[in-house]
């Protein structure tokens, strides 16, 4: 059963948020919109700028951080920053992971595949010598990025993470999924004439199918152990519920859960939602629970 603050957040977001961005094609107003102050981190935990394999981004860490987590950040390819997830990240430096987050290029400035580029120099770097795993999350256009790293990392025989979650992963660009249109109302964020606008400012000409923009028509055997997350009344709904039956008839053991009411992106509302804090306990438990040494496909 969905908490009262789900229900009211959701009918907040519908009622004054979703009317706003709906038909927005100036995309530096858009931003404008969306920006908020970073979350305040936990009394432990810690924040600071960095580049890393020639990617600037933000390491969130504690003293008593044992685990590297990279954390790929949404925002629908041309918005949204590290600092927009410090409840997330803030969050997973409490359970002892150090994390670090990429400021990967967004369009339209840069187009397909910039940010794969980024997110896989990122990861490359971070992983060094193989000694160290490294787990991977993302949400949204974070978890598409996700999924075509794995797959890339997979294909050039690089290690592999021991796992990934992907919250309300964007795996479909080319907007086909039943949810865009049947769950339009429902959902608390999105139309689907936006979505497609987005998705094209990004792939800048590609081809939706195209596996590293859309992973939902990629190659998915032998990635790790997949945790994912979205909420019922999404538009994104199908792309999380087509990418779980392929990764699992492609072999790939899935978990999957399915929230109520709650809106996009719930996870990082962690003051005000008490799923944000389930959602990611959840996560950090699936990561111990998958917890090995380096894989390579």
């Amino acid at each position: 059963m969905a908490s009262w603050q789900a229900h009211f957040v959701s009918r907040y977001s519908k009622s004054f948020v979703k009317p706003r961005l709906r038909g927005q094609r100036d995309v530096a107003r858009l931003r404008e919109m969306l920006k908020s102050p970073a979350p305040p981190l936990p009394p432990n935990v810690r924040a600071e700028r960095r580049e890393w394999g020639r990617v600037r981004g933000e390491w969130v860490e504690a003293d008593f951080a044992c685990r590297t987590l990279l954390f790929l950040h949404g925002g629908g390819y041309v918005q949204g920053s590290p600092e927009t997830r410090r409840s997330v990240t803030g969050f997973f430096a409490q359970q002892g992971f150090r994390v670090f987050t990429p400021e990967y290029r967004l369009a339209p400035e840069h187009p397909f595949p910039a940010a794969v580029q980024d997110v896989i120099a990122a990861y490359l770097a971070l992983a060094g010598d193989g000694s160290e795993p490294i787990y991977l999350a993302g949400d949204s256009s974070g978890g598409g990025l996700a999924l075509a790293l794995m797959m890339f990392l997979r294909d050039a025989e690089c290690l592999l993470p021991p796992s990934a979650v992907l919250f309300s992963p964007w795996t479909d660009l080319a907007i086909s999924g039943e949810s865009i249109r049947s769950n339009q109302r429902r959902c608390a964020l999105f139309h689907e004439g936006d979505m497609q606008y987005v998705a094209n400012l990004y792939l800048g000409g590609t081809s939706p199918t195209h596996p590293f923009a859309s992973p939902l028509y990629g190659n998915l055997e032998n990635l790790p152990p997949l945790l994912v997350h979205v909420g019922a009344d999404e538009t994104l709904l199908d792309d999380s519920t087509r990418l779980v039956s392929r990764a699992r008839e492609a072999g790939v053991v899935v978990d999957l859960k399915i929230w109520p009411v709650v809106p996009h992106g719930w996870q990082m509302i962690t003051a005000t939602i008490p799923e944000a804090r389930q959602s990611l306990l959840e996560a950090a438990d699936f990561f111990n629970s998958t917890a090995e040494g380096p894989r390579v496909s």
